[in-house]
């Protein structure tokens, strides 16, 4: 890249050399005068000297006087340095104040004498031969009765006159030295007085750039400069306001942006992001720093997502879809894909909001669920009760122990009915209490419930053989409903006794871990395969419904056990493994959170 001047490098040697030139001229034009004026001034002083000898010289020419006429050239030179000839028309000269006239030679040839000849005063600056030096002649005709009678000359060197201009040259000289000494102290002033002002707005300029709009520029005396100065302390100003207010916005955008728990990300048509909020960052498991000016499918590694973005950047429609995402374990998104419009309504990209629907979802499927599973325990009770009635109601009733047959049948499918509603009345009560914080709490020993649950459940051990070992740290107790705590643990000692084999142990352990109270129940059972663990609290789910149906359950006791804790601020967990028995822990504060 060519070099780039200072602009006080440019105008600096410019007024200097302006400067300079024009005292060459002005310096040349004075000297080039002042030679003519002295040489003029000369002229017309010889000419005015011979003027003065012209009278004396007629009278000494007629009759021609030769002696005479050169002892008055000699007389009138004197002490002077100016030099006096007399030449007579054939050429010959008759008087000099320098030489012998016979020793001279014939002056037809000088250009003065000719001019002189033709009745002109004549003038030349020759050099002398006698004399060996620059001269200056002035010859004047000498006319009587209009006839030429010879010619009066008069001279002077030159070289005083050059001596003379030598002396005004060296003062002219030396005065032009100062004046360019000043002219060039002026020059860098003015070139200065320029500069500097255009230094400091360039400074401005870049501390502006730099984002310092809070600093000004000084105003100038120069009109122009402080124009300059004040139109960029208003941009400044203005450039200052408009970042706040985009700041503000911006800020405002970003808080808007990150209070959202939709996740968005805004995409260009090469569906790199341009920007994405946190919502949307923690969904896919990225910083959000690093993701900018990244392709969106680096970060939703989906073939949904891509389908369905470009799909809304082809038709310019908005699009909405479910989609399941597969990282760290299953998730279902809801996408609303959407052309991103400028201000010109150009399409520049896609806006893509996106919603977790994954508990909505799985809410919707437990609801079916649910619904389902509630019509069928009923259902399938309420079928046999009035396959039983009508048969009954058919029958001639003449064999009682096949009536008393059917209407056992038929007590035990009521009794199931009742059973099923009592626990859903029991769980909708259990979620009441929990939301409006109207469960009953009083201080009881944990030692003392699970003893309490134990007895209750002490013919279904007895029937099984099943030993109970049960331990419990001393004086261990807590804030809880007792009621339902004994019958969340009535719920998980009658699981373990139902789905253990005869003889085998069932271990309760009460303990205080990480601040909170555990009461673990671990049997010997057939376990629990993992798929089944997440929704196994979920109501009237069963990992084996025959065989649950077949030991009397409805279904709903791990769900009762789960609001029961939760209505004390807990919850409720379990480890199990398929033919290795399984654990069922309830999770307790110490104190029950208001």
């Amino acid at each position: 890249m060519k070099n780039k001047k200072r602009l006080i490098y440019q105008l600096y040697p410019s007024y200097l050399l302006i400067t300079l030139v024009s005292l060459f001229a002005v310096s040349w034009y004075a000297l080039s005068f002042t030679r003519q004026f002295y040489l003029e001034r000369t002229r017309v002083d010889l000419e005015i000297n011979g003027r003065l000898l012209e009278k004396q010289v007629i009278r000494l020419l007629i009759p021609l006087n030769a002696q005479a006429m050169d002892r008055l050239c000699k007389e009138a030179a004197g002490q002077t340095v100016t030099r006096v000839t007399v030449i007579l028309p054939d050429g010959r000269v008759v008087g000099d104040s320098e030489e012998m006239p016979a020793r001279m030679a014939s002056h037809l040839d000088r250009e003065e004498i000719r001019d002189a000849y033709l009745g002109n005063v004549g003038v030349s600056i020759r050099h002398s031969e006698t004399l060996e030096q620059d001269m200056m002649y002035v010859a004047l005709p000498l006319v009587v009765d209009q006839k030429l009678a010879g010619v009066l000359r008069t001279s002077i060197p030159v070289t005083a006159i050059d001596e003379h201009l030598g002396t005004i040259r060296w003062r002219i000289s030396l005065g032009a030295l100062l004046i360019a000494l000043l002219a060039s102290g002026g020059s860098w002033y003015a070139s200065r007085t320029i500069t500097r002002p255009l230094e400091k707005m360039r400074d401005g300029a870049q501390r502006f750039a730099a984002g310092v709009l809070t600093h000004r520029l000084p105003l100038y005396d120069i009109h122009e400069f402080s124009a300059l100065a004040e139109t960029m302390n208003q941009m400044a100003e203005q450039l200052q306001q408009r970042l706040e207010e985009i700041t503000s916005q911006r800020n405002k955008t970003d808080a808007v942006l990150s209070s959202m728990h939709e996740g968005v990300i805004a995409t260009d048509l090469e569906q790199r992001v341009i920007s994405i909020n946190k919502a949307a960052a923690g969904m896919f498991a990225v910083p959000v720093k690093s993701i900018h000016g990244r392709s969106v499918l680096e970060i939703i590694r989906n073939h949904e997502f891509d389908s369905l973005m470009n799909q809304s950047l082809s038709t310019g429609e908005g699009l909405e879809s479910d989609i399941v995402y597969h990282q760290n374990g299953e998730r279902t998104f809801n996408v609303h894909c959407t052309p991103l419009l400028d201000t010109s309504q150009k399409r520049m990209g896609v806006l893509l909001v996106i919603s977790d629907v994954t508990q909505l979802r799985r809410l919707e499927n437990m609801r079916r669920d649910f619904a389902a599973s509630v019509s069928h325990e009923i259902k399938t009770p309420l079928t046999a009760i009035k396959g039983f009635v009508e048969t009954l109601c058919t029958g001639d009733g003449d064999d009682p122990e096949e009536t008393r047959r059917f209407l056992n049948i038929i007590d035990k499918h009521v009794n199931r009915l009742a059973t099923i509603i009592d626990d859903l009345m029991q769980l909708s009560r259990i979620e009441r209490d929990d939301e409006i914080q109207q469960i009953g709490l009083e201080c009881c020993r944990i030692q003392e419930v699970i003893e309490t649950v134990i007895g209750l459940c002490a013919e279904s051990i007895r029937e099984k053989g099943i030993d109970v070992q049960f331990s419990c740290q001393p004086d261990l107790s807590g804030c809880f409903d007792a009621t339902l705590l004994e019958q969340a643990a009535v719920n998980l000692l009658d699981n373990a006794i139902k789905y253990s084999p005869e003889k085998s142990v069932i271990h309760i352990d009460a303990l205080t871990v990480d601040g909170e109270i555990q009461i673990r129940f671990k049997d010997e059972g057939m376990g629990i395969a993992h798929k089944h663990l997440p929704r196994l609290f979920e109501r009237f789910y069963r990992v084996d419904k025959a065989r649950s149906r077949k030991l009397g359950g409805t279904g709903l006791g791990l769900a009762i056990v789960k609001h029961i804790a939760q209505a004390h601020g807990g919850r409720v967990s379990v480890e199990s493994e398929p033919r290795k028995g399984s654990i069922f822990t309830l999770h307790l504060p110490i104190e029950k959170k208001r």
